[in-house]
């Protein structure tokens, strides 16, 4: 039912689920370019403490070959439905993850109709209007930490705000903490990513304070 999003590694589809002669479902279709179409460039530093069972693919993907960024974006869909998963499970307000298939991940449709909800960079809203969004994020934030996660790349632009409930998107790249050595790093830099953009909003709050309470979470 047309595009929803472009990306540099991946294209969200909206499609319609029914059995015929019923009413159906609008679901979000998330669908990582093949070798051919794509720079797929996530981070390795994401993959630290991860391990991939297959080693010949391993080896393909850290040579970066053709077939090895085809097994890269496979990899990246299943992991981003698992991290889905496990969000939902630990009470992160996530899209519901329905099902994984090669390069696409099928998700619940945040939106209104056919319409995306829009991404939490595009509010108006200034200072103290603020206040239940900024709330929102670090309660998203404190579920990860609790469940020992950091989102890893979180920002204005894959949070949306789904008429004042904010949905966290994109999560692939999703970080055990205690496993991957940087994890700390990358949960200190999804507080100061979102942290300085509701201070650019004008609304006053302490980012060192938010991390130190989510570090406490963590252990």
């Amino acid at each position: 039912m047309g595009v929803v999003k472009t990306g540099k590694e991946a294209d969200v589809h909206l499609i319609e689920r029914a059995v015929p002669g019923t009413p159906g479902v609008l679901l979000a279709a998330k669908r990582y370019r093949n070798a051919h179409h794509s720079d797929f460039h996530r981070s390795g530093a994401y993959e630290e403490g991860r391990t991939m069972r297959n080693t010949r693919d391993a080896r393909a993907v850290q040579r970066k070959t053709a077939y090895g960024r085809s097994v890269a974006a496979g990899h990246w869909a299943a992991s981003e439905f698992e991290a889905l998963c496990r969000a939902w499970r630990a009470g992160v307000p996530v899209p519901y993850p329905v099902q994984v298939s090669d390069t696409e991940v099928l998700m619940e449709f945040v939106g209104e109709g056919r319409t995306a909800a829009p991404r939490l960079a595009q509010s108006r809203r200034h200072g103290e209007e603020l206040r239940g969004a900024f709330d929102q994020v670090v309660g998203i934030l404190e579920a990860f930490a609790r469940a020992g996660f950091a989102h890893g790349d979180l920002s204005p632009y894959n949070l949306l705000d789904q008429d004042g409930r904010i949905v966290v998107i994109d999560l692939p790249q999703i970080v055990d903490v205690a496993a991957n050595p940087q994890g700390l790093d990358f949960l200190y830099r999804d507080v100061v990513n979102v942290s300085t953009w509701f201070a650019r909003r004008g609304l006053e709050h302490d980012p060192e304070e938010v991390f130190a309470d989510l570090v406490a979470m963590l252990w």
